[in-house]
């Protein structure tokens, strides 16, 4: 089975943070392929845990996810913008 994923890198003070949105799972390196690698340990770990508990395909089926040929992949916008909001 493979799972494609959207992951975001973002710089917090010291450490780059690695985050994968769509499963809500987050993990943090000195540098940015240490954050990547660190992510994929925190997803793999997570999906271990989902395939013991059985709850795998409705985790991803509820986080967005679809499957086509045994490949979960996630639900790519038609459209991507950024706005600011004065409340």
């Amino acid at each position: 089975m493979n799972i494609h994923l959207k992951i975001e890198i973002f710089k917090e003070d010291d450490v780059y943070v690695a985050l994968a949105p769509e499963l809500n799972v987050s993990s943090f390196g000195e540098t940015i392929d240490e954050a990547k690698a660190s992510l994929k340990e925190a997803i793999e770990a997570f999906v271990e845990a989902c395939e013991q508990m059985g709850t795998l395909d409705e985790v991803l089926e509820e986080s967005g996810f679809h499957k086509i040929n045994n490949v979960w992949t996630f639900k790519k916008p038609v459209a991507e913008e950024e706005f600011a909001l004065a409340i």
